[in-house]
């Protein structure tokens, strides 16, 4: 029972602690946690209708009869402030309050890759906080919502122009249209969904390919793999004596 009644004592007086010896958390500085103690600031009576961050800072220095170090980035100077009545109260405390009542889900208005409107869920809130380490009645703040903005669509990579000489593979006994099922197999098998275009130019036997130059690595991955059969003439299994060239019936 002795126990039981130390306990609760000492319970009771925790709770009443006066509020002028707490501490709150205004910031970081990396992975640090910035811990503010009420007793570096004033404390003062506010009356705010309701505003713009910029409103409520002259409103606190109003209060206060002192200046404010704020900065308000001009993206989040239009942000409107719930209207509140407080007595005694200091900066940090007025600060984590705002951003406590900030909190809320909303959806936010995204573009995805191809161009079309969806709306995703997001934690959304507002705050001011400080860098500095020991905060007192001289820091700087700094107001920041935390919304994400609409994405807007992806740009698309630069694309080039490569030429690829395929006479000594034709030599050799492929085709065209073996090289490139091959080289088009690779980019189905990465999932790629807008692969190069390619296209062979007869005349001089060069596989011409537009597209972006990691896609563009398929080709090269899939000659360096070609490279053995062109080093020799294939042959007739038969006769043993080299087949004639195989002319390609594909087009520009």
């Amino acid at each position: 029972m002795k126990m039981s009644k130390y306990l609760i004592l000492g319970l009771l007086v925790i709770s009443l602690t006066p509020v002028w010896g707490q501490s709150f958390v205004v910031g970081y500085t990396g992975s640090e946690q910035v811990v503010a103690q009420a007793t570096n600031f004033t404390r003062f009576n506010l009356d705010f209708p309701g505003g713009t961050p910029g409103q409520l800072v002259a409103a606190i220095e109003k209060a206060t009869d002192k200046p404010l170090n704020v900065i308000i980035l001009d993206t989040d100077a239009g942000v409107q402030l719930p209207p509140f009545k407080l007595k005694s109260v200091c900066l940090p405390e007025l600060f984590q309050a705002l951003r406590a009542v900030s909190l809320k889900n909303e959806y936010v208005p995204m573009l995805n890759s191809e161009g079309f409107t969806s709306s995703q869920l997001f934690l959304t809130s507002y705050e001011f906080y400080t860098f500095d380490r020991n905060p007192g009645s001289n820091s700087v703040w700094y107001f920041h919502v935390d919304k994400p903005s609409m994405l807007s669509k992806p740009q698309e990579k630069e694309k080039i122009c490569r030429f690829y000489q395929l006479a000594p593979y034709l030599d050799s006994g492929l085709t065209v249209n073996d090289i490139t099922t091959a080289i088009q197999t690779g980019w189905k098998m990465m999932g790629i969904t807008s692969p190069p275009e390619i296209s062979f130019h007869k005349e001089t036997k060069l596989l011409i390919a537009v597209g972006e130059p990691d896609k563009l690595s398929v080709i090269d991955a899939a000659l360096r793999a070609l490279e053995p059969l062109r080093t020799k003439p294939a042959v007739d299994p038969t006769t043993g004596l080299p087949l004639p060239k195989v002319e390609s019936n594909t087009g520009h």
